[in-house]
């Protein structure tokens, strides 16, 4: 008989246009809703049924004019026995990439509200129904690869679930069951590990919505956090972890029981790692009236350690104004437990950080008063805390910390105002005969902490790198008078600013690559936000004495990155101070200690600093320079000297010199002029008596090399001299003369290694006036001529001491040697 009529159906087909509209007013009826379908075709396997094109489901106006459903390809399973008594049933619907809106009307309706009253009041039949049930049966509906969307009003949410597989029956005579997969999107934002739900459940036949009892259960699995922050939110906020909730929901609307299970599986903040895995755990059960939409009997707990975290009380009218008695409790929850969980939220914390101490806390969130806002308060202790790290050799006691919780003003126009900690006063030993106070606020949004009092810069050092605030480890110690301020905000990560005065008394540094210590006697510091500025630094490096002041950057990433500013005076330095500060080796030239290879691990190598240098006697070798001042730019070890000023031999110096340490060979250059220098003095610091008078000269200096010999014979330069009044007491012309004097002397003075060539000399005696060229070299003493007409003149040979000169031109006289 079945195959008959199949047969039947093959060759004689009824007409679309009336088959289409049994369908659409069958799934009409029974959905309560108006259908449209655009195109029905006939389908024979794997069973009878229609192939239903731009299938539609209109929506309640009253929840707007978008269809609740539309799906572009329908299968539609025809139940066969249906035929036998004259109608046209389905027994399935398949939808391919179907859409469905659920819609929140201003009211707080739903729009499945009225379909699930629908189907409670019409004698359905259920979808597995017996074959002699005279009474249509409800459909089995399924839908694959579909997409949810969720509308409050008018206003389509960004939150939508995506590849959702949801299925929906009558799974017996008063029981309607449903299944859902899904994955959670926000449609303004790109995510990609948002996880999993699933969802299945029933309800049963009931006259109205309220009355309707249910029972579902709920899954979201694999979502990570930054991901589920991100859905929530639209942003990132940082954190990483697997987040897994579940929740079972059963009861009638107006009374439903709700369990809810949340874990975090190795949570972190995004820029961690290492370290032990952390799991974060809630367990939480309430009574909620979704009619009223009052939360009761809400208790949540959270185990930590031999402790708990724990939650209770109710919410009222949770749509708008809200009415919370809360109470939240912390039962001798450890100190390792939470700094377990700051090592997760926070960079810098030492991994090898050991603690004890309890935390106990009684907290209460109410406002019975409709009219006022919700009010936070409690207070709670932190006892027998004490905090030991290896790797920065601290060990902190702190007996007793108390805090109290207040509120700070409502942000944002939110209802409920955010919660503050006020913590301490308490006391914290770093080293010092007096304790350091401490105390300050925690808020949802940020946090402030006030410590005054007296410590050693290594305890102090020491507890801020325990709280993940030092990024330096300097090896210095001593004692500080501190007024500081620590504060920062929650959000991005932000870095803590910290700010205030630190009065410096007794510090002992040690500085990479230098071979000295730094002894600071006194020092005022003031940390800005952006800045550290040091005033009335007084300190002695070396044999050296320094007085002045310093600016340093702050939150640079490397040394190198941002510059400091200085200015710094002594009173007597000599080139011997400075050497012993660097050279290690007796013999090492005191350049080598910038260019050597261990040079680039120095604290020099990395330093980026400019300001002014100011000596008031400055000494190296024989030469002794007064009130010399410089500005001073030091850089990827390269020195710059600039407007270098100075009493040098008794004249004004003015110049530039630079040294670039970077190569293996150190390069210099200088240039720079001397006015009105005493000759004599030059000729003391030589240890020879050779000239007298006064002098100005220019010149021009370069050379390289990493020892003495490459140094000396790389030299090359330039010396433009005007002298006056000037006397050579080694040199006499003729036997019956004095030493020479000259009125002035004028020349050009060539450096090339131990070479030294005079061009364009001119000497000016009382009655002649000689042009003077030549050269003296190290070791072999002089060659120069004097000539008073170009053919007549002197030959200067042999060693400055002791020089030989012989007259030239047609006298060929022999000159004779005043012997000193």
């Amino acid at each position: 008989m079945l195959a008959a009529l199949l047969l039947l159906l093959f060759f004689v087909r009824p007409g679309a246009g009336g088959l289409r509209s049994r369908i659409t007013n069958s799934i009409s009826n029974a959905l309560g809703r108006s259908v449209e379908i655009s195109s029905v075709s006939f389908r024979f396997l794997p069973q009878p049924g229609f192939d239903l094109e731009n299938f539609v489901v209109h929506d309640d106006p009253v929840f707007g004019a978008e269809p609740v459903l539309r799906a572009p390809e329908v299968i539609a399973v025809l139940r066969l026995t249906s035929l036998f008594r004259g109608r046209l049933e389905i027994s399935r619907l398949s939808l391919s990439d179907a859409s469905l809106n659920l819609v929140r009307s201003s009211e707080g309706h739903w729009n499945f509200g009225s379909l699930v009253e629908r189907a409670a009041k019409n004698p359905v039949a259920p979808t597995g129904k017996a074959k002699t049930e005279p009474r249509p049966g409800f459909p089995y509906i399924e839908a694959s690869n579909g997409r949810i969307n969720i509308k409050l009003g008018q206003e389509k949410k960004a939150f939508a679930l995506m590849e959702a597989d949801f299925s929906l029956w009558q799974d017996s005579e008063n029981t309607w069951s449903m299944r859902l997969k899904a994955q959670p999107m926000r449609t303004n934002s790109n995510l990609s590990d948002t996880g999993t739900i699933r969802a299945e459940g029933s309800w049963q036949r009931s006259p109205t919505l309220g009355e309707t009892p249910v029972n579902f259960n709920f899954q979201w699995e694999n979502a990570q956090l930054g991901q589920f922050t991100k859905l929530a939110t639209g942003y990132d906020r940082g954190w990483r972890g697997s987040i897994l909730l579940t929740a079972a929901i059963s009861g009638k609307p107006a009374d439903l029981s709700v369990n809810v299970g949340t874990s975090i599986q190795d949570f972190r903040r995004y820029d961690i790692t290492g370290g032990d895995a952390l799991r974060l755990a809630a367990q939480c059960s309430a009574r909620y009236n979704s009619i009223e939409q009052n939360l009761s009997d809400l208790i949540c707990d959270a185990p930590v350690g031999a402790g708990f975290l724990q939650m209770t009380g109710s919410i009222d009218s949770m749509s708008a104004n809200r009415r919370y008695n809360l109470v939240f409790s912390a039962n001798d929850v450890p100190v390792p437990a939470a700094l377990a969980l700051l090592q997760r939220a926070k960079q810098n914390i030492p991994n090898d950080l050991v603690s004890t101490g309890r935390v106990n806390a009684a907290i209460k969130l109410n406002n019975s008063d409709k009219s006022k806002q919700p009010v936070w308060q409690g207070n709670g202790t932190i006892q027998g805390a004490r905090l030991i790290s290896r790797t920065t050799n601290a060990d902190l006691i702190v007996d007793r910390i108390p805090f109290a919780l207040g509120q700070e003003k409502s942000r944002n126009n939110l209802s409920v105002p955010m919660p503050r900690i006020d913590i301490g006063p308490f006391h914290l030993g770093l080293g010092a005969l007096s304790p350091t106070n401490i105390r300050g606020w925690i808020s949802t949004a940020g946090y402030s902490l006030q410590i005054q009092g007296d410590s050693h810069i290594k305890n102090l050092l020491q507890a801020a790198r325990l709280a993940g605030l030092s990024y330096v480890r300097p090896y210095a110690d001593g004692a500080a008078k501190v007024d500081l301020q620590i504060a920062g905000a929650w959000s991005g990560f932000q870095r803590s600013d910290i700010t205030g005065k630190i009065q410096l008394s007794n510090v002992h540094a040690e500085i990479a690559g230098v071979n000295a210590p730094l002894d600071i006697s006194s020092a005022s510091v003031t940390l800005r936000p952006n800045d550290a500025a040091a005033q009335n630094v007084t300190a002695t490096l070396g044999q050296s004495s320094w007085h002045g002041s310093l600016n340093v950057p702050r939150h640079c990433e490397r040394l190198n990155t941002c510059q400091i500013q200085f200015e710094f005076q002594t009173k007597e330095l000599s080139g011997a101070q400075i050497a012993a500060l660097f050279i290690s080796e007796a013999r090492r030239p005191w350049y080598r200690f910038l260019s050597s290879p261990e040079a680039s691990n120095s604290f020099l190598a990395k330093l980026n600093a400019s300001g002014t240098l100011s000596v008031g006697k400055l000494s190296i070798r024989q030469v002794n320079a007064t009130q010399i001042y410089a500005k001073v730019v030091w850089k990827d070890r390269r020195l710059q000297l600039t407007d270098l000023r100075g009493n040098v031999l008794g004249g004004n110096h003015t110049g530039e010199w630079s040294s670039d340490f970077s190569a293996d060979s150190p390069q210099y250059t200088g240039q720079g002029s001397l006015h009105h220098a005493s000759l004599g003095q030059l000729a003391q610091a030589m240890h020879d008596g050779w000239v007298t008078g006064t002098a100005s000269a220019s010149y021009q200096i370069s050379a390289s090399g990493a020892n003495t010999a490459d140094f000396l014979s790389s030299v090359r330069g330039s010396l433009d001299v005007e002298a006056h009044e000037t006397s050579l007491p080694h040199i006499v012309l003729t036997s019956n003369a004095g030493p020479v004097f000259a009125k002035q002397f004028t020349g050009k003075i060539l450096f090339r290694g131990n070479r030294l060539d005079i061009e364009e000399g001119k000497l000016e005696t009382g009655g002649s006036i000689y042009q003077i060229s030549g050269t003296a070299l190290k070791g072999r003493g002089l060659n120069l001529r004097m000539l008073r007409d170009d053919v007549h003149g002197y030959s200067i040979t042999g060693p400055l001491a002791t020089p030989r000169v012989t007259a030239v031109g047609a006298a060929e006289t022999q000159a004779e040697l005043k012997q000193q």
